[in-house]
This record gives C-alpha cells, structure tokens and sequence, in this order.
C-alpha cells in the first residue's frame, strides 16, 4: 500500500526530479527517486531530522537503517546522499564545514595535483589514480588528524604497500608501488620530508612468461565482430568500439576517450589520445566511419557530453575507465565460442577465478548441464 501522506522533503522533490531530468533520465527512473526521496523525508519525520539539517552522511545512515526492496537495483543509501547534496544546490541545507586537517589535505592534494600536470604531464585519467592513492595514505598515516608530513618515516611507506597487498582487493602489479614513488618524490622535491621516502618502497614482483602472448586469430576477430553486428542490444556503440580495435589498433582506454572534435570527417583522420600527451591522427577507413556515423545519429541519444562512446543508461556520460570494453570483447568471444582459457589470455587475466564471472555468458553451454525442474511423480 502506497503512503500518500505528505513528508517534509516533498517541496523540494519537483526541483530534484528536474535536475534529473535535464540529465535525460527516463520517467520511470525519475519516479521511482521521487518514491525513495519520500521514503527519506518518512525516515527523517520519524527521527525528527529537518531538511536545513540533512546532511550527506546523515541522509546516508538513515538510509541505511531501511529495508532494502526486493529486485531492487538503486542502491537506497546513495539515493539519500544525492537528495542530501541537492538540498545544499537549492539552499535549503549547509554544507558540513571542513577542518583543519581536512582543509590542509585538500591544499596539498591540489598542489600536487597542479605538480602532476605542470612537472610530470600525466593525463587526467591517470593524475585521478595517483590522488586517489596519496589521499589513500594519507587517510592510512594520519586518520582525522592533522598532517604532519615531517613525521613519516620509511616504515610509513612500507606498512601502507602491505595493508594494499593484504587487503580484500589486493593489488598484484606495479600500480601502487609506483603511484606512491611518484607522491614521495613530489613531497621530497618540496622540502616536506627529508628523505626521499620513495627509495624505501620494495619493486614489485614482475614475472616473465616464457610464452608469448595469446592473441585473436583473423578469423577470430571477425567472428567476434559478427557476434556483436548481430546483437540487437547494444550493437551499434559496441561494434564501433571494437571496430576501431580491430582495424586501428588503439588500446580501450584510448578508445573510450575519444571526443567528438577529434575525429575530421573531411581529413578522414582521427585523433587518438595515448599515454604521455602523445597523440596520433589515423586513417578512417570506410567501413570504419560507416559504423561511427550510424552510432552517432541513430543510437547514441542525446547527450551534452563531448565523448564519443557513451553509457546507454541516462545520463549518457563517458565511461569511467576501459573495462566496459574489455567486458564487451570478453562477452562477445564467449558468444563466438572462445574458452574461458582463451577469454582469460586475451584479457591477460592472472587468475582463472576473474574469467568465471564470464562462464554465465554462455546460455547454450548453461543449458547443457542444467538439470530438469522436479515436477511431483517425476523421476526420482
């Protein structure tokens, strides 16, 4: 049964819908936030929470206390957050007051952000990852507390690398090892410790396979190029991004960056962005810009986003890193009948345990070995 009664947040649900809308949600997504912001505003009437006093955090753990819907797919509690953060937009809540520590961490990362860009010329996809790792020590030496970089010591550095590698996700590659060399050698470089902490970060184990790489034969490649022609869903955005692979050669992080003015319809050429700010201008080739030209008029939607490839579901923006490719091309070779074997070397996986996730793909092979639905009188 529906709760039509009226709850404190319902003046400020009209102003919410509308900032999804302009984004291009659909309408039933639209209903249904409007349906969990009223479930917050309820929450909030039980727990006698003004909307002028709601905060991120707060609208968060109320959330959280909150019985989550059967099938439901919207995570509530975030949800909660974006209606929090809303009510800031509009005026109606203040923003939670940074402190000290918090004020002198963020003025540090922007200066090594502006460090990152003017020194060492990284792209903003990888200047992300590098923040993310020096916030992530920084949260790890110091907590809440205020930060004292003439404080850290080699052991600092080292007792971070092992709670990375001993984890529930750890890492086993260079990244971390290397992203933090770059943080050290930063905060050496301006006088913040002295010593060059980055020398105290054991390498990472590298191993080198005697074989070489397994790759895609020809008619490998056409074969997982046919799968996604032929798919109904979806087809035109994944077949122009795993077109581009096949006959260009840019990698999927390369793809997925492309923006709409790097490609020169009248040149034929387009611009592929790679690592260190070098870029390349390639040939389109006919069939090439046959499939870019049919995404981008009949099935990318509409969208203020200057990237090329874009999610299907509102709101239409850029995909955060190239695994969505990677997900494409593994579901498409399991559809073209690859192995798990041969889906897991062509996506230089390291564990057979990260290719299982695809052994669902393969509807026919499931069905072989499903057993039939026991029935009263059947056999026993």
């Amino acid at each position: 049964m529906t709760d039509n009664r009226e709850t404190c947040v319902d003046p400020y649900l009209d102003s919410f819908a509308r900032s999804f809308a302009a984004a291009n949600y659909t309408a039933g997504t639209i209903r249904t936030y409007r349906h969990l912001a009223r479930k917050l505003g309820r929450l909030m009437g039980t727990g006698g929470i003004a909307p002028s006093a709601l905060t991120p955090d707060l609208a968060d753990q109320l959330a959280r206390t909150a019985a989550r819907g059967p099938g439901s797919r919207i995570r509530f509690h975030n949800l909660a957050r974006q209606f929090a953060e809303h009510l800031i937009d509009i005026g109606v809540a203040q923003p939670v007051p940074l402190t000290e520590a918090q004020i002198a961490g963020a003025a540090l990362l922007a200066d090594y952000e502006a460090y990152l860009v003017k020194q060492r010329g990284l792209s903003p996809r990888t200047i992300y990852h590098v923040l993310r790792f020096a916030d992530r020590f920084l949260d790890h030496r110091f907590g809440t507390a205020m930060i004292d970089l003439t404080r850290l010591r080699a052991a600092d550095a080292v007792g971070f690398v092992q709670h990375l590698l001993t984890g529930k996700h750890p890492y086993r590659d260079k990244t971390a090892a290397t992203h933090l060399r770059t943080f050290f050698q930063y905060l050496f470089g301006r006088g913040s410790t002295g010593t060059n902490l980055a020398l105290s970060i054991p390498k990472a184990a590298k191993r080198w396979d005697a074989r070489l790489p397994r790759h895609l034969s020809p008619d490998g490649v056409e074969a997982v190029l046919a799968s996604v022609r032929g798919n109904p869903r979806h087809s035109a955005r994944d077949y122009a991004m795993l077109l581009l692979m096949a006959r260009l050669g840019p990698r999927a992080s390369e793809v997925i960056a492309i923006q709409l003015d790097d490609i020169d319809w009248r040149a034929g050429e387009l611009l592929v962005r790679g690592k260190g700010k070098l870029h390349d201008r390639l040939p389109i080739t006919a069939e090439v810009g046959e499939a870019l030209s049919r995404y981008l008029c009949e099935k990318r939607g509409e969208t203020s986003c200057r990237t090329v490839f874009v999610t299907h579901r509102a709101p239409h923006r850029a995909f955060k890193d190239g695994q969505i490719v990677n997900a494409i091309l593994a579901t498409r070779l399991v559809n073209a009948g690859a192995s798990l074997d041969e889906v897991g070397d062509v996506l230089r996986h390291r564990s057979r345990s990260s290719t299982m996730i695809y052994a669902r793909l393969d509807i026919d092979g499931l069905r072989s070995i499903a057993q039939p639905w026991p029935v009263a009188g059947g056999v026993q």
